[in-house]
């Protein structure tokens, strides 16, 4: 039987991160997906700061992504109809939009660069575990052993429900919809975010994407008193609206038909480590997507570089260390952000509070340019209440893509 340092089992954002980072310290990793790239894959397609630096750290070359779209502004309009402009900081960039099927495609290349070994069309099939190692099955593939297995196989987890630790009947925090269109307005040139009643805490989108073409949808909260009938129902009614009608200009089509997906945001209570500290779960299946905007791309590719981070620090023969430290790093940074935008979340749960934000965000030059970089995760959301995550300058730092040469892998 094959044996390798450690198999990852999906090959999005989180596993690629995952791949990546352990494959440059020379790790011997094998990673798995179902699909084949390049493959669709429901989202909102949009790239804070923070997802930007996290590429950036790993090295990532936006001119290999085809449909990178760099952004300058983000325009907010609250339920009373006040529209305020969010001007990004001039140096680098603090947001762009680029389709998951462009930008994951760069990613599982970027991986396998780094000597990753990357199988597309095998699906999970099964897992054994003992205090050694694990044992992995796949279609197509003979039985592969390793040391560790990091589990980034998404909102429905294969592997999160073979260690025991399916969540019965859970359906996510958010659910979301969305429709590429060819949207010939010049406003649709421009990133959008509506908070209309109906929605809220949740919100809608256009994101521009290049020749023409802009990602549409909303989110919701899955809660009591959420908007009731399908999302379809919601959607029609969305696009009667004449202030998003408008953005998008007259004689506007579907490029695609629309798509609904759920989004997981439930990272500081869900467990993130089975199988003896064997497996480590990482983004959708981590459920790490921020509950206050439903972003998940920054997320997966934060967590999956954690979990490198944490196998590579413990060894081959420490699963229990690695667990730990994973758990850890997470509990100290990224949990007390998603407890903090959870709360906001309520904030936004009613129209006076979504109107009081947006008045209040753009009372001003300086507040309007600095709720830009906080909303878009700068810097983590939370930062004030862990100083040990504290850096000079941090709040005021240049944009993600300043001229850094990416890692070069490590000689095996």
């Amino acid at each position: 039987m094959e044996i390798v340092d450690v198999i990852v089992v999906g090959a999005g954002p989180a596993g690629a991160a995952a791949a990546t980072t352990l494959a440059r310290t020379g790790r011997d990793v094998l990673v798995i997906d179902k699909a084949t790239f390049p493959r669709d894959k429901c989202c909102g397609d949009g790239l804070t700061t923070g997802a930007l630096r996290q590429l950036d750290d790993l090295g990532l070359d936006p001119t290999t992504v085809a449909s990178w779209q760099p952004l300058d502004a983000c325009w907010v309009r609250s339920p009373s109809g006040r529209t305020v402009r969010f001007p990004f900081p001039p140096g680098g960039g603090f947001g762009a939009v680029a389709r998951r099927q462009d930008l994951d495609a760069a990613l599982v290349e970027l991986a396998r660069s780094a000597g990753a070994r990357v199988e597309e069309g095998h699906g999970f099939r099964n897992l054994r575990w003992s205090s050694d190692g694990v044992t992995v099955s796949a279609d197509g593939m003979a039985p592969v052993g390793a040391r560790y297995l990091v589990a980034a196989d998404g909102m429905w987890s294969s592997v999160r429900k073979t260690i025991g630790l399916a969540e019965p009947d859970y359906l996510g925090e958010w659910h979301a919809f969305r429709q590429y269109v060819r949207a010939p307005g010049a406003e649709a040139r421009k990133l959008w975010v509506w908070f209309e009643a109906e929605l809220l805490p949740g919100y809608a989108w256009s994101f521009p994407l290049p020749d023409g073409v802009a990602n549409v949808g909303f989110g919701i909260l899955r809660q009591a008193g959420a908007p009731t009938g399908s999302m379809a129902s919601i959607w029609k009614r969305l696009l009667d609206v004449p202030h998003i009608r408008d953005k998008l200009g007259a004689g506007w089509t579907a490029e695609s038909t629309h798509k609904a997906w759920p989004i997981p945001a439930r990272l500081p209570s869900t467990a993130l480590t089975g199988a003896g500290g064997r497996v480590l779960l990482v983004g959708d299946a981590a459920r790490a997507s921020d509950p206050m905007t439903g972003e998940g791309i920054g997320q997966a590719l934060e967590t999956g570089r954690l979990a490198a981070a944490a196998i590579e620090a413990a060894g081959p023969l420490s699963p229990d260390r690695a667990a730990g430290r994973y758990r850890a790093d997470i509990d100290r940074g990224m949990a007390i952000d998603h407890r903090l935008a959870a709360l906001l979340s309520k904030a936004l749960a009613s129209e006076a509070g979504a109107r009081g934000a947006v008045r209040i965000a753009g009372a001003s030059p300086w507040t309007r340019r600095n709720f830009a970089r906080w909303l878009f995760e700068d810097y983590p959301r939370a930062v004030l209440a862990t100083p040990a995550r504290w850096r000079r300058g941090m709040l005021s730092q240049p944009g993600a893509g300043v001229a850094r040469p990416a890692p070069a892998p490590r000689a095996r």
